[in-house]
């Protein structure tokens, strides 16, 4: 068996039981996917995809990272430079170079859902090696030019109820509208990412402010303007299914300026005479204006802090964002969210949902913030922390604080469609042995552990992100 039915589960014979009784009543769920970064195009144009090497390797940072971490060339993965230089164009030789590498992956969650798609989408019980590079590629390849592999196709085969997109406030949603009108009935909805122009510190955010009042027809130039255009904007998102805004800040520091003060801070980040400190404050205004316009409209806001984003500098400048070169920080949310709580903490109306990449912060920070204040809620994965270990760790460091029930289950963060059920089983086995031995240890009737297994699974996701 390339992946074995027992993966995840506790290895105490009694605990384990108990996880095969609490996975089997969750395993065939839905799946509700909130915080996707799937290309709707993929749902708009249903076309066939094109290549293995496209599929599974090109679009991947989780892949792609490791085997550049290794001396592998991006440009020999098939990735392109902005300038448009010399790459690899044969996905065949991409795949087989990413076969041949394939021992880098032992003991990650990257190899956990490669075998985990692998066996069950294309019937692979053979690990993926150099040798059967070819044999895996064609199998995969033949399987892509048929009905059942198109995108819409799989969305039913993987029981999606629902999945987010997520798009720039500068996006004209056109993918959305053709999903809209095509007659299909699977619920792709967009999220509003508004980072290009609430960070000063983006490449072409000047630029992109200019744009931002074309396309809402608001004066962008002053500081009224431009919160009419995003209330603007985020309406326009909300008629296409918009449940949630998600934002990806450096830190999770937020202020609560003087509108007096406001104006003048964006006056200066508008112009490009504002400094690192100007940004940083720009920035944590921006999130508690977030917060009061969805307090005022009820779209679901996230924040991602924490990262470092596109850490190699020189990667950065020849291939552009997201390239798997995004860092850790130490992040402080005890005192950068206090200007936000204070004023919308114990809003009922409102729901926060913080991640993190600093997982010190667990038991520390978060969960006695979201045990106490009625909007925060938990996002338990998010990319270095969607490992096994990473969510046991995440449970055993919150529950105690913030419980259950204040978090909102699993969120799979991924650009890679055919991971999407990969990681939820994943997530689902490791929380149910970590019910399992809440069981054998007499913390939990198994009756209520049924119950949660069902929740985190499935109904706290949907719930919190008004699916």
């Amino acid at each position: 068996m390339l992946i074995h039915p027992d993966r995840l589960f506790p290895a105490e014979p009694a605990a384990r039981e108990v996880a095969h009784r609490l996975y089997a009543d969750v395993r065939d769920l839905p799946i509700v996917s909130p915080h996707g970064h799937t290309d709707p195009r993929w749902f708009a144009d249903n076309a066939p995809f094109s290549d293995p090497a496209t599929l599974f390797v090109i679009p991947d940072h989780y892949i792609f990272r490791m085997l550049y971490s290794q001396g592998v060339r991006l440009e020999d993965l098939g990735i392109a430079t902005k300038e448009g230089g010399i790459v690899e164009r044969d996905p065949r030789a991409i795949w087989r170079r990413f076969a041949a590498h394939y021992h880098l992956f032992r003991g990650t969650p990257t190899r956990m859902w490669l075998d985990h798609t692998f066996a069950t989408l294309f019937g692979f019980t053979e690990r993926l090696t150099a040798a059967n590079a070819d044999e895996y590629y064609d199998k995969i390849d033949a399987a892509l030019s048929t009905p059942e592999f198109r995108p819409r196709a799989l969305f039913e085969r993987f029981r999606i109820e629902a999945i987010a997109t997520t798009e720039s406030p500068l996006d004209p949603l056109k993918h959305h509208e053709t999903i809209r009108h095509s007659g299909w009935n699977g619920r792709v909805v967009t999220a509003y990412r508004p980072d290009p122009v609430v960070d000063p510190e983006f490449e072409g955010f000047r630029d992109n402010l200019v744009r931002f009042g074309e396309i809402t027809g608001c004066d962008t130039a002053t500081w009224s303007g431009y919160l009419d255009a995003h209330r603007k904007r985020r309406a326009f998102f909300r008629d296409y299914g918009a449940t949630s805004t998600d934002h990806g800040h450096p830190t999770a520091r937020t202020a609560d300026l003087s509108p007096a003060a406001a104006e003048a801070l964006f006056r200066r980040v508008s112009t490009g005479d504002a400094g690192p400190e100007d940004a940083e404050m720009f920035r944590a205004q921006m999130l508690t204006e977030m917060a009061s316009m969805s307090v005022e409209d009820g779209m679901v806001m996230q924040l991602h802090p924490g990262s470092f984003r596109n850490h190699n500098l020189s990667l950065f400048r020849r291939f552009g964002r997201d390239m798997g070169a995004d860092i850790p920080l130490r992040t402080d949310y005890v005192r950068g969210l206090k200007p936000l709580l204070d004023r919308f903490g114990n809003e009922p109306n409102f729901t926060f949902i913080l991640f993190t990449l600093d997982e010190t912060s667990y038991s520390r920070e978060l969960a006695p913030l979201a045990g106490h204040y009625p909007a925060l809620k938990l996002g338990p994965a998010w990319w270095f922390f969607d490992a096994p270990e990473g969510m046991r760790r995440f449970r055993e460091l919150t529950t105690e604080t913030a419980g259950f029930y204040n978090t909102v289950g699993f969120n799979d963060d991924t650009r890679a469609y055919l991971s999407i059920p990969a990681r939820h089983d994943m997530a689902r086995r490791v929380d149910c042995a970590y019910l399992a031995n809440l069981v054998v240890t007499h913390r939990l009737d198994e009756d209520e552990a049924h119950e949660v297994a069902h929740d985190l699974a499935y109904r706290l996701a949907k719930e919190a992100y008004k699916l």
